[in-house]
């Protein structure tokens, strides 16, 4: 499937959501994360995750430490933070919110 531009406005929401249900993790993991839970339909480029990452550590909506990978190689974990749960929870309701909107609108249009 191509490219989806709405997609990019939802990352932020699905990699709080992925960081809340699975815990930390380092930033390749959450872009597979993402492929698997949508059958390969949403893809995130590193041009677009870690931009996004640094955002979201910017608001305090994560945190991130240095660690060793398992081919000793440095990366960074990211973690959900308790201000990312609450922005998670408001973010969450509002997506649900407008996307039954539009499919009552696609529906009735």
């Amino acid at each position: 499937m191509g490219r989806h531009e709405s997609f990019q406005g939802s990352l932020p929401l699905l990699v709080l959501k992925i960081l809340a249900r699975r815990g930390p993790l380092h930033g390749y993991g959450i872009t597979i994360r993402i492929q698997e839970v949508s059958d390969d339909t949403l893809r995130v480029e590193e041009g677009s995750l870690y931009p996004a990452l640094h955002r979201m550590e910017e608001a305090g909506w994560i945190s991130a430490r240095w660690t060793k990978t398992g081919k000793n190689r440095r990366g960074r974990m990211y973690e959900i933070t308790s201000e990312g749960l609450k922005r998670l929870e408001a973010d969450e309701k509002r997506w649900m919110a407008v996307n039954a909107a539009v499919l009552r609108a696609l529906k009735h249009a």
